[in-house]
This record gives structure tokens, C-alpha cells and sequence, in this order.
């Protein structure tokens, strides 16, 4: 499964850190082991459907417990039936890297 995420914070973050509530999400993101990538518009993160569900809310409640006073998440799904082969990053993206 994929899922593409987009925290939409208020505030995005701090004085000092204008990112910080957003940052506390994609930490989340980053310790949880699954494969991801931050885009400019959001993250795209590749698993197992039962860990990505889970994840995504850790995510969106990362983003409250930095402090944000409220959030928007705006949540992409791709999953395919279990007979069939499962999409993944490099399978939708690969042939437009350099």
C-alpha cells in the first residue's frame, strides 16, 4: 500500500522553527522503519496496509502534540486486491528520476 499525507498544521510551527509541527510528523514517519519520502506538497510512505493505518495516525496526532492548535490531514491511499501485485514508489515514480 502507499499513502501520501499532507499535514496541514496551524500554526506549520514556531517563531524559531516555522516547520515544527510539521517536522514532528515526518520524525514520526521517520522512526517508524517504513519506506518514505517528504515531497514538497506532502509525504509518500510504502507498507503493509495494518502498519500504514496506524501510522498515519501517529502522524496527525504528532503534529497536536508539537503544539499545533489545530489540523487538517489530507490523506492519498493506493492499495491493490491482495491477487494482485502492489503498487510502490518506484513502481509510480521510478521513470521519471534521473
Amino acid at each position: 500500500m502507499i499513502v501520501e499525507m499532507e499535514c496541514l498544521a496551524n500554526p506549520l510551527g514556531t517563531a524559531e522553527n516555522p516547520y515544527e509541527h510539521v517536522e514532528a510528523a515526518i520524525k514520526v514517519i521517520q522512526e517508524s522503519g517504513q519506506k518514505y519520502e517528504v515531497n514538497a506538497l506532502g509525504t509518500t510512505i510504502e507498507g503493509e496496509p495494518d502498519e500504514l493505518w496506524a501510522l498515519i495516525r501517529k502522524v496527525h496526532e504528532a503534529c497536536l502534540a508539537a503544539g499545533a492548535k489545530s489540523l487538517v490531514s489530507v490523506i492519498k491511499v493506493e492499495q491493490a486486491r491482495a491477487d494482485q501485485p502492489q503498487p510502490t514508489i518506484d513502481s509510480l515514480t521510478g521513470k521519471f528520476r534521473s
